[in-house]
């Protein structure tokens, strides 16, 4: 489904903030920020997960739908995201990690995109080694320069994609989503 907006300015004029989004925002002058610029009914667990991660040290971001409704209605491409308050946070991180939702395709496994490949790569190696899959996202590679993820101080961030299965099991199990958020932060820069 197409996305009804293309920039936040247009979704803010036709939607209350409050009633039909929200916007968490944590800056912890940390030099990596977490977010979810898809949360709430947009990519459902993608926010938890996203605050689970950042914890009480990592800057945090999540947009969240507050209503039921398409995918489209409150997603906005992540290579057009520009909320305000997002733009602000990420510009001032060296990196970002970026949690998102996608389709289920019969494994659970994350998939990782971003211009940061290196931290891809580390992101990759400490969640195989905690036990979860995950490989290099040929499908939504969110390596474009404007991709919220990408917007740091180094133009370069991580872009997670993970299955509906795999998070609703995060959601639903404390044990699986301790280890899945320590395998990611242990791979994150000091």
């Amino acid at each position: 489904m197409a996305d009804r907006y293309s920039t936040f300015a247009d979704l803010a004029a036709a939607s209350q903030a409050g009633v039909d989004y929200r916007i968490r925002c944590e800056d912890r002058g940390s030099r990596v920020v977490i977010l979810a610029p898809h949360g709430g009914s947009i990519e459902p667990e993608t926010a938890m997960i996203a605050q689970a991660i950042a914890g009480e040290t990592l800057s945090f971001y999540a947009f969240e739908a507050l209503n039921p409704g398409a995918h489209g209605d409150f997603h906005i491409t992540s290579h057009l995201f520009d909320e305000p308050q997002a733009l602000a946070l990420v510009g001032r991180a060296e990196t970002a990690v970026a949690l998102h939702g996608r389709k289920d395709d019969g494994t659970d496994t994350v998939w990782l995109g971003g211009r940061d490949e290196a931290l891809g790569d580390a992101i990759g190696a400490a969640l195989g080694a905690a036990g979860f899959d995950a490989a290099r996202d040929t499908r939504l590679p969110g390596v474009h320069k404007t991709n919220i993820c990408n917007r740091t101080r180094s133009g370069r961030g991580v872009q997670l994609e993970l299955p509906m299965t795999l998070r609703r099991r995060l959601a639903r199990d404390a044990e699986d989503l301790g280890a899945f958020c320590q395998a990611i932060r242990s791979a994150l820069p000091g």
